[in-house]
């Protein structure tokens, strides 16, 4: 892996991010840093870029042009194989709609990541009902995403994006569909993980509550970042 001059304070670094879907740049060249243990929100009105920037961030799409660098690191020097490696251990992801297998049940479903990236079985699942018993679903484990509750299942899919102790969790709109109880339950979830593990979240949210308890807000529209406030 390439390495960059990036300031070693910063887990991640993005650095002039282009990227266009036929004739539309949804991203017009965007520097943006992630500091490490951090809690970063995206937020700004529909069609401002911010999902296509997190996939970019996340390695889920590649850009047209600019850096992306990991720890100083320039991830897109990777071929595909070696990238998707790097993402199956280093990144987290969190989706509004869980994307939990439906066929498997929720302890299956959390080890998937550490099962693909080759981790022994016994130690995959010994690790799994670790983050399941964290996070109070414990008499849960056995059961099928359709056997639980929304908040339920939304939590399981947080314990998957920590199975392989990654860099960074990306949360894509993660209480988008949720109730107001289960929303602000995972709010605090967020922030418990970061005092205790020291894990950092970059959050795409129209959620205000969310973006206002922050760490650091990132403001977007058009493509371009407009704005980045700091919580005081």
């Amino acid at each position: 892996m390439n390495e960059t001059n990036g300031n070693p304070g910063n887990l991640i670094s993005l650095r002039d991010i282009h990227k266009n879907f036929d004739r539309l740049e949804v991203i017009r060249g965007v520097d943006l840093d992630v500091r490490k243990g951090e809690v970063m929100s995206i937020v700004g009105p529909s069609g401002a870029g911010k999902t296509t920037l997190l996939q970019i961030m996340g390695t889920l799409d590649r850009p047209d042009s600019g850096l992306v660098s990991y720890a100083g690191d320039d991830v897109f020097s990777l071929n595909d194989r070696k990238l998707a490696r790097f993402r199956n251990r280093r990144i987290g992801f969190v989706f509004q709609f869980h994307q939990l297998l439906p066929e498997f049940s929720m302890l299956e479903n959390v080890a998937m990541p550490a099962l693909i990236g080759g981790f022994p079985r016994e130690e995959a699942f010994a690790h799994a009902r670790e983050l399941i018993e964290y996070l109070g679903l414990k008499g849960r484990a056995d059961h099928r995403p359709a056997q639980l509750s929304g908040g339920e299942r939304q939590r399981a899919a947080v314990a998957r994006a920590l199975m392989n102790r990654p860099d960074v969790v990306l949360a894509d709109e993660p209480s988008g569909s949720l109730d107001t109880h289960n929303r602000m339950e995972l709010h605090k979830l967020f922030f418990d993980l970061r005092s205790d593990m020291g894990q950092t979240f970059v959050i795409v949210t129209h959620d205000e509550s969310l973006a206002a308890d922050s760490d650091r807000v990132v403001h977007m529209t058009d493509g371009v970042i407009t704005e980045i406030s700091e919580r005081k």
